[in-house]
């Protein structure tokens, strides 16, 4: 059992037999009344958010998850196929489970983390660091701006990021996936 003094992006929550992620929170202690937290949960299975408010201290249901690799393979419509890398199984996972964000930066063959529960693997979570290969991205002309300036790069994966003007087309890149932020040249 955890409370809400313990709560922490990522954490995976049990409410009424549904696992919940928890996506944000915020403690707020208004000037008269007792301190509360809002906070925006995930259901693990099938995508859906909603908002909940919690009095401070209140009791909940933690889940504890392990980690395994997986490994994206192909995607058949909406639904993504990953292989646990212990014991070869196909994992398929709804896109909507995943997240757009996270679908973005996803290819194929990439090592991500599977989310056990209960012996099978629930929700899958990408490297927040990936390398990906710029696609398309205009030309960086030398004396454009007196400062370090950007432009929009398109990705391998359909993704577009800011990018210095010295990234040119076919150069392999590291994102981090979180902020869609340009880190280095690989």
């Amino acid at each position: 059992m955890a409370t809400t003094a313990d709560f922490r992006n990522g954490m995976v929550i049990e409410i009424d037999g549904q696992l919940l992620q928890l996506v944000y929170f915020q403690h707020v202690k208004p000037g008269k009344g007792g301190a509360f937290v809002r906070s925006k949960l995930k259901n693990v299975m099938s995508g859906a958010v909603t908002d909940k408010t919690w009095t401070a201290g209140e009791r909940v249901n933690d889940v504890r998850l392990e980690k395994r690799p997986a490994q994206f393979s192909y995607k058949d419509g909406e639904i993504f196929h990953f292989m646990d890398m212990q014991s070869y199984d196909d994992i398929p996972i709804n896109g909507e489970t995943i997240g757009e964000d996270q679908l973005l930066y996803l290819k194929e063959g990439m090592e991500c983390s599977g989310l056990v529960h209960e012996g099978k693997v629930i929700l899958v979570e990408l490297p927040f660091f990936v390398e990906l290969e710029v696609v398309e991205t205009d030309p960086g002309v030398k004396g454009d701006t007196a400062q370090g300036g950007t432009k929009p790069a398109k990705l391998e994966t359909g993704a577009v990021v800011q990018v210095p003007l010295f990234v040119e087309q076919g150069q392999m890149i590291r994102v981090d996936r979180r902020e869609d932020k340009y880190l280095t040249r690989v």
